[in-house]
């Protein structure tokens, strides 16, 4: 028990360690996954963006199609691109090996990584790089510090960097206001997200959903059966309701001479 015991304490160490990287403030973001179609083009962002490096080596190709209403046609057409079967798993060409070489270390499996990070922390996390001469790479992050990726994703959000803007002053959670005038006080923060005025081939608002989709994918790939186990759960717990009623009658029944 003590060997089994401190086995899981081990494996959920990187859990805890990935949880409590950045203290960066997260935004929320809406899941839904029954949106096939949000799904299905965040299956075609994670093919054409991140299977370069990351794998879903959980996954199969066919799992997801039948899951998502993808043609399997399609799904080989557009999502395996390197000759992979229809029921091989989701793996990538690139050796461990050499991605240590080239990255420092091998680009982790992204299968579970919605279960492992959560959702919100993906969604600012993939929206929040910027360019930094000073990383090896030339990016870096503000929910990851200092990470050792680049980002792929800078030719539809366009090059963001740090610089100044004006920002409301808050205190106590109130937005401050100047008492002659109304308007509201500001100062210099130098400390902010800034996309170029040239964008990417996407608008902000593009970008955000295309991330938010990607986010949808990632969230069904760690928990595929997540929208079946619920219903099942509902099924149980209405058996539980109505099995309850018969119990408690038949108790009442037998102790009804109890005294």
């Amino acid at each position: 028990m003590k060997k089994l015991f401190a086995a899981f304490v081990i494996a959920a160490l990187p859990a805890f360690a990935m949880g409590a990287a950045s203290t960066y403030p997260l935004d929320k973001v809406d899941i839904d996954l029954t949106d096939k179609a949000a799904m299905q083009d965040g299956a075609r962002t994670f093919a054409n963006y991140c299977m370069g490096c990351h794998s879903a080596q959980y996954q199969r190709y066919e799992r997801v199609a039948d899951d998502l209403g993808i043609p399997h046609e399609i799904m080989l057409k557009n999502i395996a691109f390197t000759g992979a079967k229809i029921g091989d798993h989701m793996k990538i060409g690139m050796r461990p090996s050499d991605a240590k070489v080239w990255f420092g270390a091998a680009p982790p499996d992204l299968t579970l990584v919605a279960r492992v990070r959560g959702t919100d922390w993906l969604y600012t996390y993939l929206r929040t790089f910027y360019e930094d001469p000073a990383r090896p790479l030339g990016a870096n992050n503000k929910v990851f510090p200092n990470v050792g990726m680049p980002n792929v994703l800078v030719g539809l959000q366009g090059r963001q960097y740090i610089g100044c803007k004006q920002v409301q002053v808050v205190e106590d959670g109130k937005k401050q206001f100047d008492p002659l005038t109304g308007t509201p006080i500001t100062h210099e923060a130098c400390d902010q997200l800034t996309v170029e005025a040239t964008p990417g081939s996407l608008s902000t608002e593009e970008f955000d959903e295309k991330i938010q989709n990607l986010v949808t994918f990632l969230a069904y790939s760690a928990n595929p059966v997540k929208l079946e186990s619920q219903r099942i759960g509902t099924y149980v717990l209405l058996y539980l309701a109505f099995f309850f009623v018969f119990a408690y009658l038949l108790k009442r029944e037998y102790w009804k001479d109890v005294h």
